[in-house]
């Protein structure tokens, strides 16, 4: 059985993201308590439809399922038990996003606090557990539902259960505000600017003639050697101690020229590690700052 576990806060995209996993022909369970959940798989697992056809199952579980201070220790004691090989995909937003968005729907949140983000704050401390054993971690603060469906088409066709950890390579201008969720930032203002460049400002690192241009210098390549360094170095010790998902991020002014090339770059180069899953993203793309 090919197991997706897909979980996250409240308002960040599970029922999008469920019914693209039902789309890609996953049997779909939503809103199963965590308790329960196990014994259902061990079921189903065993049952002569699950032996004859349905191999690819997606699980929704959020804190609507939870309904007892153990019920996470339980659920994934019973998988060990099963021996079921599964991935954790878990979504997220920035608390203002859900909040904006619980506004627009006018929903009441699974969490009955005094306030709206008091529910928000109390449901992000008690999924952290959760959080701490995924292996996919998606913000979908800035992402549209078709933008949600792709990265998960994506994360389906490119998983392999040999993958040791997954790496996110992210892009960003510190004018815009610095990503919280990252592992790993480096800044690389330092480098000599193609927005100074009038036939290179309109440009991205993704051009090819921009990309050449930033990484032409000496500066350029000392700093992409010794920062390419120091993450293969310290790469096995997360692996070592479990870490499942690891976040990367270069920031310059305006995120479109210096930390667009060496994302890029550190992608394209660490795109042929066995075992590693990378994926690239540049955010100031995604939010419309191109």
């Amino acid at each position: 059985m090919e197991l997706i576990i897909l979980t996250g806060l409240s308002g960040s995209g599970k029922s999008t993201a469920l019914k693209t996993l039902e789309d890609l022909d996953f049997f779909t369970m939503d809103n199963i308590p965590f308790r329960y959940a196990g014994t259902i798989l061990h079921d189903f697992q065993n049952s002569e439809k699950s032996q004859s056809s349905l191999k690819k199952v997606a699980l929704g579980l959020d804190i609507r399922t939870l309904l007892g201070d153990n019920d996470f220790e339980t659920f994934f004691n019973h998988l060990e038990k099963l021996k079921i090989n599964y991935k954790i995909v878990f979504l997220e937003s920035s608390t203002q996003t859900i909040i904006n968005r619980y506004n627009l729907t006018r929903r009441k949140h699974p969490l009955s606090k005094g306030t709206l983000y008091e529910s928000i704050s109390s449901e992000i401390s008690l999924m952290k557990v959760i959080k701490d054993k995924a292996n996919i971690i998606i913000d979908t603060t800035y992402l549209s539902g078709k933008e949600l469906s792709n990265k998960i088409k994506e994360i389906v066709s490119n998983y392999s259960e040999q993958t040791l950890i997954n790496i996110h390579i992210q892009s960003f201008g510190f004018k815009h505000g610095v990503p919280i969720d990252s592992d790993m930032i480096f800044d690389v203002r330092t480098l000599p600017n193609p927005f100074y460049i009038p036939e290179l400002k309109e440009k991205t690192g993704m051009d090819d003639d921009v990309f050449n241009y930033v990484m032409s210098f000496d500066i350029s390549k000392e700093l992409y050697s010794k920062i390419k360094d120091l993450i293969l170095f310290t790469l096995p010790g997360y692996i070592k101690d479990g870490k499942k998902h690891l976040t990367i991020a270069f920031g310059c002014s305006g995120g479109k020229h210096r930390s667009v090339t060496f994302a890029r770059k550190l992608y394209e180069d660490f795109s042929s590690l066995e075992h590693i899953q990378v994926n690239l993203t540049n955010r100031e793309q995604e939010r419309g700052n191109w």
